[in-house]
């Protein structure tokens, strides 16, 4: 190819962020290679769900196991969450989950969800110990004793509503001082029906919302929290349906209440578990409930709503993306909302904002603030047509040993470090180009470890940088190379 023109390329937050869950008491993680070969982009974020009681019995076992008990019936009667146990925290190691995972998503240019049910009797310095585990991955989205408002968690079975909103209200505090880079999230049950005055124990948890960086709630347009101990059948009781139109007021209205409590501050709001049980629905009534809930997103005016979490990726029951093939754990079985799901990511609306700006010599210092805040380049690239062959090389050392996400073409790319070669051919099968035309290739830097570094300056905590010095080739064919 001829000389290149490089440009600054800022990318920005979307209209509504889209965030995917990935492992549950439901499922098990699912790296962040395959998910995005499914889904063609990334996420803002990915959320991981965990426990931490760590003066519990047999802890850190998984409760399921070190407490298997075939008397239990429902998914929350064991004597600490169900949730994969939280390795870190006072006396724990970073060398295992949720770690383990937070590097992987991290390293793919997303940033961390992270959901931890905490009991919430615990000394400060178990707090301050996994305030001082997150501090080197970015910027950290933390839910703390999500649902507060429930009763079905161990730590509502330990602890009054007032004393688990003022447990909450004091991690905030330890938090913002010993970890500045994550914002922690506020989940509560929010509004139940149109008419209520109030969210639920609104009065109750009112320091606590103030305490927050981000506000949210989790919703579900059909859900059978029976599963898996019943089948859901006509007549059953342990699953609901809703309407799409009154899960979104619900949603809506709950974000006022919130905006009501924090004395008119708007702060973030989020749904941090959202889907339709295709347990309750079957797959193609599951796929058309999540579309009619984003069409409705993008017509309203108001655009309250900061993101949402679909969940999840791949799931033993029919609550994901996938389901879970029951034969082989690390195969996921396709359903009809991934489809509809991935369409939608693909969006302007949900698709996080690009902004070119002016031309640049190398070297140039790439930064990694997170999904909404990074600075790399882009380069444009004339198309004759539909090519044949689309590749991107890295064969420079300094080239070689980095980590790199690409976009061309609406379709994202991670390179790993050591990896020379990206074919980039996927981002044409599903949209081949119809004829000659311009597109810009974007190179954005996540740091390859996973993890921020404390020796790159006072902001290290939220940036990540890194040095390009020269481009990749590019090498772009249109027709087979032998005929």
């Amino acid at each position: 190819m001829n000389e290149m023109k490089v440009k600054t390329i800022h990318m920005g937050a979307a209209q509504c962020a889209v965030d995917l869950g990935d492992g549950s008491e439901r499922g098990e993680y699912v790296n962040q290679d395959y998910i995005l070969q499914k889904l063609g982009r990334p996420h803002r974020a990915i959320s991981l769900m965990y426990c931490y009681y760590p003066n519990d019995d047999k802890w850190p076992g998984r409760v399921s196991v070190v407490h298997a008990d075939p008397s239990i019936q429902f998914a929350w009667d064991y004597p600490y969450d169900d949730y994969f146990t939280y390795k870190g925290g006072l006396n724990g190691t970073r060398e295992d989950e949720p770690f383990t995972y937070m590097r992987d998503i991290r390293r793919h240019g997303q940033d961390v969800l992270l959901t931890i049910t905490i009991d919430p009797k615990l000394s400060d310095d178990h707090i301050i110990a996994i305030a001082k585990d997150l501090q080197t991955f970015g910027r950290v989205m933390l839910r703390i004793n999500h649902e507060a408002t429930g009763d079905w968690f161990s730590f509502n079975k330990r602890a009054s509503y007032e004393e688990v909103a003022a447990f909450f209200t004091h991690c905030c505090e330890i938090i913002h001082r010993e970890a500045p880079n994550v914002k922690v999230i506020i989940c509560l049950d929010g509004c139940k029906e149109l008419e209520d005055e109030k969210m639920e124990k609104e009065d109750i948890f009112a320091e606590a919302s103030r305490a927050a960086d981000i506000v949210s709630v989790d919703r579900y347009m059909a859900l059978h929290w029976g599963w898996p101990y019943d089948v859901a059948e006509e007549g059953g009781t342990t699953f609901a349906r809703y309407t799409v139109d009154k899960i979104y007021n619900l949603a809506k209205k709950s974000y006022e209440r919130y905006t009501f409590v924090n004395d008119g501050v708007k702060k973030p709001m989020v749904l941090s578990e959202f889907n339709a049980d295709g347990d309750v629905t079957g797959p193609y009534d599951q796929a058309e409930m999540v579309k009619d809930f984003c069409e409705m997103l993008k017509a309203d005016s108001e655009k309250w709503l900061n993101g949402f979490t679909l969940y999840q990726m791949r799931d033993r029951g029919r609550l994901g993306l996938e389901i879970e093939d029951p034969n082989n754990a690390e195969v996921g079985i396709e359903q009809p909302v991934l489809e509809t799901y991935k369409e939608i990511i693909h969006e302007e609306f949900f698709s996080p904002a690009m902004e070119e700006g002016a031309e640049v010599s190398l070297p140039v210092k790439l930064r990694w603030g997170g999904s909404e805040d990074a600075d790399g380049v882009a380069v444009s690239i004339h198309f004759e047509g539909n090519p044949t062959f689309c590749e991107v090389y890295f064969e420079e050392e300094s080239l070689l040993d980095m980590n790199l996400m690409l976009e061309i073409n609406n379709h994202w790319f991670y390179k790993a470090p050591g990896v020379k070669c990206i074919d980039m051919m996927s981002a044409f099968y599903k949209k081949p180009l119809s004829g000659a035309v311009d597109l810009t290739l974007k190179i954005f830097a996540p740091p390859a470890s996973g993890e921020n570094d404390a020796s790159q300056g006072e902001d290290w905590m939220t940036n990540y940088y890194t040095e390009l010095k020269v481009m990749p080739k590019i090498r772009v064919r249109f027709a087979p190379i032998v005929k």
